[in-house]
């Protein structure tokens, strides 16, 4: 039991370090929470969660066939990722603000968390962040026991999650503030921003 509740600590720690960084996730997330609520914001983050625990998965239980078919053909993943980047972008970029706060729906949180999921494994170098770390924290031989190794997961989601939520939350308390002409504002620099870590995205492959 003092192995397992070791284990799940460490992994929140993973999760929260690797989902901390802002890049263009976070940007995505602020800008949703502050164009439709905390609830995109938070779903958001939860397919970047979803996506970090799959990675952790596979550092974890030391799939490493798996981890060097990923890396292998991290050039097309990065490029349809950059692309993809640069759609959301340029979307968010044109979004005009609504009138009035936007209820989003089932369908709208759905799109929500799969973009951002889609986004976060497009980028199989995180495997090697969470190699890195996992090995840092005295961890990297989590895969010889798989009970271990899935309380480490589910410490990662829960890690991952938890900044999500924190970050929504915070984020959220200034939608009440922010008017239309702000918020168009808030979606050009947020789609130059996004555009401009898809097109970073590219060029590095180059």
């Amino acid at each position: 039991m003092i192995n397992d509740t070791g284990f799940l600590l460490r992994g929140m720690i993973i999760g929260f370090s690797i989902a901390a960084p802002v890049g263009p996730i976070g940007v995505l997330c602020m800008r949703r929470t502050l164009a439709a609520g905390r609830a995109s914001g938070f779903v958001s983050g939860l397919g970047a969660a979803t996506a970090d625990a799959i990675y952790g998965c596979v550092a974890g239980f030391g799939l490493t066939f798996i981890s060097g078919v990923l890396i292998g053909g991290q050039f097309w993943f990065r490029l349809i990722g950059g692309a993809f980047l640069g759609y959301l972008g340029i979307r968010t970029f044109l979004a005009r603000p609504a009138e009035k706060a936007a209820s989003v729906g089932g369908s709208g949180l759905v799109g929500a968390y799969t973009s951002t999921l889609f986004l976060t494994l497009t980028n199989p170098m995180t495997i090697l962040s969470f190699a890195a770390v996992f090995a840092g924290l005295g961890v990297a031989n989590a895969g010889r026991d798989y009970g271990l190794a899935a309380v480490l997961v589910l410490g990662v989601f829960i890690g991952s999650a938890l900044w999500w939520l924190g970050l929504s939350g915070v984020v959220g308390l200034f939608r009440a503030r922010i008017t239309a002409g702000t918020l168009r504002w808030v979606n050009r620099i947020s789609g130059v921003i996004i555009v401009g870590f898809g097109l970073i995205a590219i060029v590095s492959l180059a």
